[in-house]
C-alpha cells in the first residue's frame, strides 16, 4: 500500500481509469493528489499578446476543470488533495511527485491523440522514463 499517491489528469477518458486503481493501492490514512499541468505559451514575433494570453488562460481553466472533475470521482472517504501546475507535463510530474514525496505516480499510457500525440510526445513514456518514483502504467 502506498501513502502518497499522484494522479496526473489531462482530462481524457483514459485518466479516469487511474482512479480505481488508486484507491486500490491507497493505504487506509494515505492522499491522493490530483495534478493538472497547463501548458504555457510564449509569445513570438508571430502572434498577438492578447492571443497568447487567451490561449494560457484557457489552458488553465482547463487544467483546473480537469483535477475538479476527477476528483469527483473519488469516494469521500477518501483523502484527496488537487493542484495545478503550469508547465510541461512530464517535468511537472516529476518534480510534483518529489516535491510532494509521492511514493507512486499512476499515470495512462495515452491520452491527446493525433497530431497533438506526435508533436508532443508521449507523457507517460517520458514520466517513466525520467521518473525516480514508482509508475503505474494504465494501458488502454
Amino acid at each position: 500500500m502506498y501513502k502518497k499517491i499522484l494522479l496526473p489528469t489531462d482530462g481524457s477518458e483514459y485518466s479516469v481509469r487511474e482512479i480505481e486503481r488508486a484507491t486500490k493501492l491507497l493505504a487506509e490514512d494515505g492522499e491522493i493528489i490530483i495534478l493538472s499541468v497547463a501548458m504555457e505559451l510564449r509569445k513570438t514575433a508571430f502572434q498577438r499578446s492578447k492571443d497568447i494570453d487567451k490561449a494560457n488562460k484557457e489552458a488553465l481553466k482547463e487544467a483546473n476543470d480537469n483535477v475538479k472533475a476527477m476528483k469527483e470521482g473519488f469516494d469521500d472517504s477518501v483523502n484527496v488533495k488537487t493542484k495545478v501546475v503550469v508547465g510541461f507535463p512530464a517535468e511537472s510530474i516529476n518534480e510534483v511527485a518529489e516535491e510532494e514525496g509521492c511514493d507512486l505516480i499512476i499515470i495512462a499510457s495515452s491520452g491527446k491523440s493525433g497530431l497533438k500525440k506526435f508533436v508532443i510526445g508521449s507523457v507517460a513514456e517520458r514520466v517513466l522514463k525520467d521518473s525516480e518514483k514508482d509508475v503505474l502504467l494504465i494501458h488502454n
